[in-house]
C-alpha cells in the first residue's frame, strides 16, 4: 500500500475509535478566527496530538485541534490551527488533514486564512472571498504516485470555488452588511515574507492577496470531489505597499480587530449551508 495512503488510513482509524461524529462541512481556521470555535455546539474534540502520525503545528495562534459540532443545524468539522510546508512537513502532511476530513464524511470544505493585500484597493481589515488561486509558487501536494482511492491522476481545476458557495457568501455578506471584496489567491512557501519584487510580479499576474497557506490544501480537497469556498483576512497590505515592515504579530493583531465581522460572516454561512 502507498505510504501516504497508509498514513492516512491509520489517522481515520485512530480518529474513528474516538468519535462517530460525521461532518457535512469541514472548516479550517486560519489566523483570526480561533475563537469562532466558541460558536460550535460542540459534540467531540481531539486533540491533534492525540491521533498517531498526525501532524501538529508549531505556529503561535494555531492550538491544534479538531472540534466537532453543530453551527445551526450544520454538523461541521473544525480545525483549530493548520499545519503549513514552511514547518518543514512534508506537502503530503501538510494535506492530510483534509484528506481525512473527507473520509469522515466532510462534503464541503471552508478554508479560511490570513493573507497579506497585493490589490491597491484593499486595506487592512477587509476580508475576501477567494474566487481563484494562482498554485505554481507552492509544491502541488498530488506529485508522486496518485492516490486512486481519493481520485483522478489529472484532476480538473477549473472551477476549483464552487460557484454556488460564492452567491451563498455574496448574499450572506449583503444580509449582514459586511464589506466583501473578492479576488484571487496566491500560496507562496514561506517562512519569510514576500520581498516588493515578489508583489510586484503576484500584481501583474493578477493575484489579489498573498499567504502560506490553503492553496495546497484546496488542490487536494478538489482532488477529491469535495466542494470549496475560502474567504481570507487581508490582515495587512504586502510588502512595498506601505513604509511599515512586515511581522506576525501585526498580522495577529488586525486579523483580531476583523475578527468579529469574520467570525459572523463564516457564521451565517454556515448556517444557510445547513438550509441548502
Amino acid at each position: 500500500m502507498n505510504q501516504v495512503y497508509e498514513k492516512l488510513q491509520r489517522c481515520y482509524e485512530n480518529v474513528r475509535k474516538r468519535t462517530g461524529f460525521k461532518p457535512k462541512t469541514a472548516i479550517v481556521l486560519g489566523s483570526g478566527l480561533g475563537d469562532f470555535a466558541e460558536t460550535i455546539r460542540v459534540a467531540d474534540e481531539i486533540s491533534y496530538g492525540e491521533i498517531e502520525g498526525f501532524p501538529v503545528s508549531t505556529v503561535p495562534g494555531h492550538a491544534g485541534k479538531f472540534i466537532f459540532g453543530y453551527v445551526g443545524e450544520t454538523p461541521v468539522a473544525c480545525m483549530k490551527g493548520r499545519v503549513h510546508y514552511y514547518e518543514g512537513y512534508p506537502i503530503s502532511d501538510v494535506v492530510l488533514p483534509i484528506r481525512l476530513l473527507k473520509l469522515m464524511g466532510a462534503e464541503i470544505l471552508f478554508l479560511t486564512n490570513a493573507a497579506g493585500g497585493v490589490n491597491t484597493s484593499f486595506q487592512a481589515g477587509d476580508l475576501m472571498m477567494i474566487k481563484d488561486h494562482i498554485a505554481v509558487f507552492a509544491p502541488n501536494p498530488l506529485i508522486g504516485a496518485n492516490l486512486e482511492e481519493l481520485g483522478p491522476r489529472f484532476p480538473d481545476m477549473s472551477q476549483v470555488y464552487d460557484r454556488e458557495l460564492q452567491k451563498l457568501i455574496r448574499l450572506t455578506a449583503r444580509e449582514h452588511h459586511i464589506f466583501l471584496q473578492e479576488g484571487v489567491y496566491a500560496q507562496l512557501t514561506g517562512p519569510s515574507y514576500e520581498s516588493p519584487a515578489d508583489i510586484r510580479l503576484l500584481r501583474m499576474a493578477g493575484c489579489d492577496a498573498v499567504g502560506m497557506s490553503t492553496v495546497a490544501e484546496a488542490i487536494a480537497a478538489n482532488h477529491m470531489g469535495m466542494k470549496i469556498c475560502g474567504i481570507s483576512c487581508i490582515s495587512n497590505l504586502a510588502a512595498g505597499m506601505t513604509a511599515n515592515k512586515l511581522s506576525h504579530k501585526e498580522v495577529q493583531e488586525a486579523a483580531d480587530m476583523a475578527a468579529p465581522n469574520f467570525r459572523k460572516l463564516v457564521t451565517e454561512v454556515l448556517r444557510n449551508i445547513g438550509h441548502s
